[in-house]
């Protein structure tokens, strides 16, 4: 299952053909407009489209390549191993705003793991129409679900035969099942009349009769392939063509066998010399009465089939384009009519493609003499627009196109506002799209870490990059952030230049101005003596400039020579904008964010009191999501002849959460010296919490316990409840009664609860934010602590046995790696020391 030449070949029962027919079958049994297989590429952590179904491939490149980690549908059916089912857009807007930002279309999808031997090893994705919630399309997902198991089964077998599950080629495009192939009735031919050499696609051969066997073929195999009465004419309009004359229109024909052919031929390119001159033609068949009705219209008709082929053509719609009518039809759209399929429409395609109803908008026609390709270089000139509506069909798009005027309005379809200048805009360009779907997904970076691993799954995909380095200033030096795809230790001499060195990377910063360079060799032009990774390629520099005020600059680089068209460059440009001031609110984030965490570990205990006969550890762990402190706290107090152990929770989050907290434990130390029972000192700080009156309630945990004789009493406030681990092993949650929190009501009682702690017992006191799990109960959570706690525990207190310092570790090892906490977690664990008498 390999991007190679050989894996594309579609020979029956290979990777190809697999994948293939899986996404005909998911978009079959699903009903849907789409269908696709991504998986993992050669790069780490990259996923990429190897088949697509039912959509040109142009259409879908954005979504060619994605980064495992993006909050996307299909990356997270693969990382999580989950089915990933969203009914409509107000689902997928919910839940995936990058999404439904880069896909904005009435429709729903269906994400399914495929699974391998050692886990996802791809994902089979569908694109549906909209349903009203998920229950309408479970039927739906189950089928998707049995083509991805069956899938996952063939993938298996490969994958046992050493077959690479892996892509790195562009998507196979296929046409959806029950389609007929949109080249069937129209094909495509070329003759060197210095070489006298004809090349024909298979269509072409097939509506000539021309045999394979007879290659190469020449001008004479085209005259033989007609009939006599036929043949004559033809070789008029072949020396006719040739000699630059272009034609004024199809000429019908008759093959041998009798059937009713056009053959439409233009002139060769004037700006080629010697054997490159071609003329270019197609050959359709002429037996469709539907055509010849088209032919006869006013105005201008073009149909695609469902891969962008341009299956039909009417003499006014080539006379509108301002090209022949053998230059585009049978090529894709953005072969033939490539200022057609700029980016700046290819919305309203997928629009058509994707949703029920028509698209209509406006676009101006390259001035004449204009290049034919590079849909960049293209200059329109005002007066010169066209209006173009785009109809969907289960085989096809039938595009009309008439003149209109710069302030004409196009139809508008229903609930669709007018855009600017009166045309209706249906969706927005796809690159005018990238800075809404980054500045989404920026939204949810915090660190210069998180905003840069946000700018390398968003960015280098959009366009097509390679490699990505992120330099941030710091007292006018630059210093590398972020880097992916340099070789391994090309950026170093860079780091920490001054604002003074003649470098690309600098001076964008310095002028402010973004600089782009479509080769290598013209970036070494313009910098004399310039280290290079390599030879081949482009880069732009962008700088990285928020409110007026330098954050750094951005390098993309590129593995092939490249233009920048003048669209790719302002949309880079307002990108930077976006990255530096996510960058500026990043660096601003971990100044206060290392001021709030300082300010949390100063209310902390330093350090817990040294008993002879009890062993103390706790540990603090702060929530990653935010940039708030928590109010979570535990404390060990000298009280009397005993010892006070305390956990408590103050609900929320931020400077107000803290320093309530602050003040709960300033006044349970001072009950506690004061040897105040349990319920007593409960009472007391939830009447204090109550006459502070902050808005917030809390939870707590109070154990007073007798080191002598092990005897400890126990209360507490709508907190978890205290987990206790017996020397011989055994370890149980201690039955509390416990009262409401704390700060709730003034008369709440909180009774005590008295257990019995033996030399080598542990006693663990925790916050919610340590046994809590998304979509489960509290219950499961407290479980696993519990036996975690009694595996960790063993020989706790005894002379050479392990440290509760070690065991406090080893409860929170898990979490300590989460890279995803939102509560923080405390933990308080006391031990009962062996060796002395009771």
């Amino acid at each position: 299952m390999t991007g190679s030449a050989e894996g594309r070949d579609g020979t029956p029962g290979g990777p190809a053909t697999l994948l293939a027919d899986a996404a005909a079958a998911a978009v079959r049994a699903a009903g849907g407009h789409a269908s696709g297989v991504y998986l993992p590429s050669g790069a780490p952590g990259v996923l990429r489209l190897a088949v697509l179904v039912g959509l040109p491939g142009q259409l879908y490149r954005p979504w060619w390549r994605l980064h495992v980690d993006r909050r996307f549908p299909v990356a997270d059916a693969y990382r999580l191993g989950v089915n990933v089912v969203l009914p409509n857009t107000t689902e997928s807007m919910r839940r995936y705003p990058q999404f439904a930002a880069g896909l904005p279309f009435p429709m729903g999808t269906i994400n399914v793991p495929v699974r391998g031997a050692s886990g996802p090893c791809g994902v089979l994705t569908v694109l549906l129409p909209a349903a009203s919630d998920i229950t309408e399309v479970l039927t739906e997902r189950d089928r998707v679900v049995e083509i991805a198991e069956e899938l996952g089964a063939a993938a298996r077998r490969l994958e046992a035969a050493g077959v690479p599950l892996v892509w790195d080629d562009e998507p196979l495009c296929v046409r959806p099942p029950g389609t007929r192939p949109g080249t069937a009735r129209i094909g495509r031919i070329s003759w060197q009349p210095t070489t006298d050499v004809v090349t024909a696609d298979d269509s072409a051969r097939r509506l000539l009769r021309l045999t394979a066997g007879d290659r190469p073929w020449g001008a004479d195999a085209l005259v033989r392939a007609v009939a006599a009465e036929d043949r004559e004419r033809l070789v008029d309009l072949l020396r006719e063509t040739a000699g630059g004359k272009q034609p004024s229109g199809p000429l019908p024909l008759r093959t041998t066998g009798g059937a009713r052919r056009l053959v439409e031929l233009c002139g060769p390119d004037t700006a080629a010399a010697g054997p490159e001159q071609r003329v270019a033609g197609v050959v359709l068949d002429a037996d469709s009465v539907a055509d010849a009705a088209a032919d006869q219209l006013p105005q201008g008709v073009l149909c695609l089939d469902r891969l962008g082929l341009i299956v039909y053509a009417n003499p006014r719609v080539a006379e509108l384009l301002g090209e022949p009518r053998a230059r585009f039809l049978g090529r894709t759209l953005w072969e033939g009519v490539p200022w057609l399929g700029r980016s700046a429409f290819e919305d309203h395609l997928r629009a058509a493609l994707l949703s029920p109803g028509a698209v209509h908008f406006h676009v101006r026609r390259p001035s004449p003499g204009a290049p034919r390709t590079g849909a960049e270089r293209f200059e329109p000139y005002d007066g010169d627009w066209l209006a173009v509506s785009v109809h969907p069909g289960p085989e096809f798009l039938t595009c009309t196109v008439a003149p209109a005027h710069r302030g004409a309005q196009a139809p508008v379809p229903a609930g669709r506002p007018d855009g600017p200048g009166g045309c209706a805009e249906v969706a927005a360009p796809s690159l005018v799209h990238r800075p809404i779907v980054l500045a989404i997904a920026l939204t949810e970076a915090t660190t210069a870490r998180q905003v840069s691993a946000v700018v390398m799954q968003e960015l280098l995909p959009a366009f097509g990059g390679r490699r990505l380095a992120l330099y941030l200033l710091q007292e006018r030096h630059l210093y590398l952030a972020w880097e992916t795809g340099f070789p391994a230790g090309f950026l170093t001499p860079f780091e920490g230049v001054g604002l003074d060195a003649r470098l690309p990377g600098v001076e964008t910063l310095t002028t402010g101005r973004p600089l782009f360079f479509d080769s290598m060799q013209q970036l070494a032009d313009a910098y004399p003596g310039i280290a290079l990774d390599t030879t081949e390629g482009a880069r732009a520099f962008l700088p990285l400039i928020a409110s007026g005020r330098p954050v750094g600059s951005c390098i993309l680089g590129f593995d092939r020579s490249r233009s920048f068209s003048t669209e790719e460059r302002t949309v880079l440009t307002a990108l930077a904008g976006l990255i530096a001031h996510a960058m500026e609110k990043a660096q601003r984030y971990e100044t206060e964010a290392a001021l709030a965490r300082g300010l949390q570990r100063a209310l902390l205990p330093r350090r817990l009191p040294l008993h002879p006969r009890v062993e103390t550890a706790g540990r603090y762990l702060p929530g990653t999501q935010g940039m708030d402190v928590g109010g979570d706290w535990y404390d060990v107090v000298e009280a009397g002849d005993g010892l006070a152990l305390v956990i408590g929770d103050v609900q929320g989050h931020g400077v107000q959460a803290a320093a309530t907290m602050g003040q709960l434990r300033s006044a349970v130390r001072a009950f506690a010296l004061d040897d105040r029972p349990p319920d007593e000192v409960l009472s007391g700080i939830n009447h204090l919490l109550i006459d502070l009156d902050p808005g917030q309630f809390a939870s707590c945990c109070y154990v007073r316990l007798d080191p002598v004789t092990g005897r400890a009493r126990t209360a507490r406030a709508g907190h978890p409840p205290p987990l206790l681990r017996r020397p011989e092993g055994r370890t149980e949650v201690v039955d509390i009664p416990g009262g409401v929190v704390l700060g709730v009501d003034p008369v709440a009682r909180y009774p005590v609860t008295g257990l019995e702690m033996a030399p080598g017992a542990v006693l663990a006191l925790y916050t919610d934010g340590l046994v809590e799990r998304t979509g489960d109960d509290i219950d499961v959570g407290i479980g696993a602590l519990r036996v975690a706690l009694a595996k960790a525990g063993a020989s706790v207190g005894r002379p050479g046995g392990r440290s509760l310092v070690a065991v406090a570790d080893r409860l929170t090892a898990v979490a300590r790696h989460t890279a995803d906490r939102p509560d923080d977690i405390a933990l308080l664990l006391a031990a009962r020391r062996t060796g002395h008498p009771d």
